[in-house]
C-alpha cells in the first residue's frame, strides 16, 4: 500500500491538532481544577493525561470466546501479531493493545503504566491482578500508524460463569470504552448466548451507545432462514439490555481473510463488510470530534458531581449525629438528584448512575466535602457555553478538507475496479537499490506462466488486456472477500490503466492462489513479483 494512502493532508492535519491542542488547554485550564477541588477521580473517572489527548484513535473489540474477535483483528491488519492464537476454546486471556512500534515485540502491563506516552497510565489502580493480563503488542504496520487496536479476553458463557477472573472486568472494559472512538461487539451467528458476565459487560458500556457497532460474524455459516431468525433473536436481547429507543447498529457478516462458503446472502455480507470498514476507516478523520464530544459529557458529569457534593456536605450536621444523617442522605439520593435537577436547573442525563454513587458515597467521609465555589462553577460555565463554540470553526474547516483523507484499511480498494480509482505504478515512487538490482532476478511467477495464460485467453481479452470488470467477474468466483481481492487487483495493476495484460492477470492468479493457501498478501509488491516488463518500463521512466 503507497504511503501515500496512509499519510493525511498536512492542513487537516494540523487543524487536528490544533483543536486537540487547544481542549487540552481546557482541560488543564477549566475541568481539572474543579476535579481536584471536588476529588472527582475517586468516585468517577481519573483525570486525564497528555496520552489521552494525543494518542491515535482506539477500537476496543469484545465478544464471547470464538466469536472471531481475534481472527477479526487479524482481518483488520492483514498479518498475525505478537500473542495471538486462534482455536474454539478461549485462547485469549488478556488484554492487548495493537499499537504501532518500529520492531515486533510485547511490552507488559506494569510497565505500560509508567511510560508516559501510552495512554495507559491510570489502569494502575486495578491492581497486578489485571497488569499481569494486560500487555502491549508492537509491530511495524500501516493500519496501525493510524489506529490502534485492543483485543479483550472472551466473555464467559454460562457454563463458566463461576470462575473469576481476580479483577473488576466491567470496570476495565468501562474504563476502556469511556476512552476508545468505536466499540466492536461480536456474536457468533451459529452460536448466540447471554451469558450473566455478557449482560455485566453491557452494563460496562452504558453511557456509550453512541462508540458501539455489533457485528454478527461467521454469517456465512447459516442459511438466509436461520440467519433471520438470529437476526431477531439477537436485536430483541439487545433491546433487552439497553433499553435506548435508538437501535443498535448490527453488521451481518463474515470477518476473516479467507474464502467465504457460498450462501444466498453472500451479496448482504459483501455490502455489511463495507460499511464496516468505512466507519472504521472514518475513525482518524473524526478524531478530535470525539475528543470534543467526550470532554463535554466529561465536564457535565463533573458539573452534575460538584452540585451533589455541595448538597451533601450542606446537609450534613456540624457535631452530632454525623453517621447516621450520612446513612439518610445514602438512602435519600434519588430524591436529592430530582431536587438538584429542579433547583439548578441541571438536566438528569448529566447525573452519574444513583446506584453506583451510593456504593462510593458509603467510604467517604462527608466532613471533607467542600461547598460549591463560585469561580471554580463560573470556569466551568465558561467552558460549556464559550469556550467549546470557539472550537467549531476549526472542526467545520476539517469536515470541509475530509475527502482530501485517505481511508487505511484494505477496504479502501472496494471500488478500485472503477476507473476513478485507477492509480499510478507504486514502484515508480518507491524505489530503492535492492529492487533496481532484483530486475535481473528470476521472475518467481514464470514456471506458472501458462497454466495462468490458459485462464486468461479463455476470458477473451481484448487487444492483449483484460478489463477490470472481467476481472473481477473471475476474481469473486474465488470466493475471497472483496477487500482481498481488491488489494489483489491493485498490485496487479502495475502500470494503474486499469486493465490487465497476462503478466499482470498472471501475478493477480499467483496471489490469489497464495491467499487460498494460507500465506499474507504483501502490502506493496515485492521486486521478485513485478513482471519482467513492467520492471523495464519502471526502470526506464526512473531515467
Amino acid at each position: 500500500m503507497s504511503m501515500r494512502r496512509f499519510r493525511s493532508n498536512p492542513k487537516t492535519l494540523g487543524d487536528v491538532n490544533m483543536v486537540t491542542e487547544e481542549l487540552k488547554n481546557l482541560y488543564y485550564k477549566r475541568l481539572l481544577p474543579i476535579e481536584k477541588y471536588y476529588s472527582f477521580h475517586h468516585f468517577h473517572s481519573p483525570s486525564y493525561e497528555d496520552a489521552d489527548f494525543d494518542n491515535k484513535p482506539m477500537v476496543l473489540v469484545m465478544g464471547q470466546y470464538s466469536t472471531g474477535k481475534t481472527t477479526f483483528i487479524r482481518y483488520l491488519v492483514e498479518q498475525d501479531f505478537p500473542g495471538s492464537r486462534v482455536g474454539p476454546e478461549p485462547t485469549t486471556d488478556c488484554f492487548t493493545a495493537l499499537m504501532h512500534g518500529e520492531t515486533e515485540g510485547i511490552i507488559p502491563g506494569n510497565a505500560l503504566t509508567v511510560d508516559p506516552k501510552k495512554p495507559f497510565r491510570n489502569l494502575d489502580p486495578f491492581g497486578n491482578a489485571f497488569l499481569n493480563r494486560f500487555q502491549c503488542a508492537q509491530m511495524p504496520n500501516k493500519v496501525l500508524e493510524s489506529i490502534s487496536i485492543i483485543d479483550t479476553p472472551g466473555i464467559l458463557t454460562a457454563a463458566k460463569r463461576k470462575l473469576s477472573r481476580g479483577y473488576d472486568f466491567p470496570a476495565v472494559l468501562r474504563w476502556f470504552a469511556e476512552r476508545v472512538d468505536r466499540i466492536i461487539l461480536l456474536f457468533d451467528a451459529h452460536k448466540l448466548e447471554f451469558s450473566d458476565e455478557l449482560t455485566r459487560a453491557f452494563g460496562a458500556l452504558l453511557g456509550y451507545e453512541d462508540k458501539l457497532r455489533v457485528v454478527l460474524n461467521k454469517a456465512d455459516r447459516v442459511d438466509s432462514q436461520q440467519l433471520m431468525r438470529v437476526y431477531g433473536a439477537l436485536m430483541w436481547s439487545l433491546g433487552k439490555v439497553f433499553r435506548t429507543p435508538e437501535i443498535l447498529r448490527v453488521y451481518i457478516g463474515s470477518f476473516w481473510s479467507e474464502p467465504r462458503q457460498t450462501c444466498d446472502h453472500y451479496q448482504l455480507i459483501e455490502l455489511e463488510e463495507e460499511d464496516l470498514l468505512t466507519d472504521i476507516r472514518n475513525l482518524p478523520r473524526n478524531a478530535a470530534v470525539r475528543r470534543l464530544n467526550d470532554l463535554v459529557k466529561r465536564a457535565r458529569l463533573v458539573r452534575a458531581h460538584a452540585h451533589i457534593i455541595s448538597y451533601l456536605k450542606q446537609e450534613m450536621p456540624t457535631i452530632f449525629c454525623k453517621e447516621s444523617k450520612k446513612h439518610n442522605l445514602i438512602y435519600q439520593l434519588p430524591v436529592i438528584f430530582t431536587k438538584i435537577q429542579q433547583q439548578q436547573r441541571v438536566p438528569a442525563g448529566d447525573f452519574p448512575d444513583c446506584t453506583k454513587m451510593q456504593e462510593k458515597l458509603l467510604g467517604q467521609d462527608f466532613s471533607k466535602f467542600k461547598t460549591l465555589k463560585p469561580s471554580l462553577m463560573a470556569s466551568l460555565d465558561k467552558l460549556l457555553s464559550t469556550d467549546i463554540a470557539t472550537l467549531v470553526p476549526l472542526l467545520q474547516q476539517q469536515e470541509l478538507r475530509k475527502k482530501s483523507l485517505h481511508g487505511m484499511l484494505d477496504g479502501e480498494f472496494l471500488g478500485t475496479f472503477r476507473p476513478e480509482h485507477f492509480r499510478r505504478d507504486p514502484f515508480k515512487e518507491f524505489r530503492d537499490d535492492e529492487s533496481c538490482e532484483a530486475d535481473f532476478d528470476e521472475w518467481a511467477v514464470e514456471k506458472y506462466k501458462p497454466k495462468y495464460d490458459e485462464i486468461f485467453y479463455n476470458l477473451s481479452p481484448n487487444e492483449g488486456k483484460l478489463s477490470g470488470t472481467k476481472v473481477r467477474e473471475w476474481m469473486t468466483s474465488t470466493l475471497l472477500p472483496n477487500s482481498v481481492l481488491a488489494q489483489v487487483w491493485r498490485l496487479s495493476d502495475v502500470d494503474g490503466d486499469g486493465m490487465l495484460d497476462n503478466e499482470e492477470f498472471a501475478l493477480a492468479v499467483h496471489l490469489i492462489e497464495g491467499k487460498l493457501e494460507g500465506h499474507w498478501l504483501p502490502r506493496e509488491l515485492p521486486a521478485h513479483l513485478v513482471p519482467p516488463s513492467k520492471r523495464l518500463s519502471s526502470a526506464s521512466d526512473d531515467e
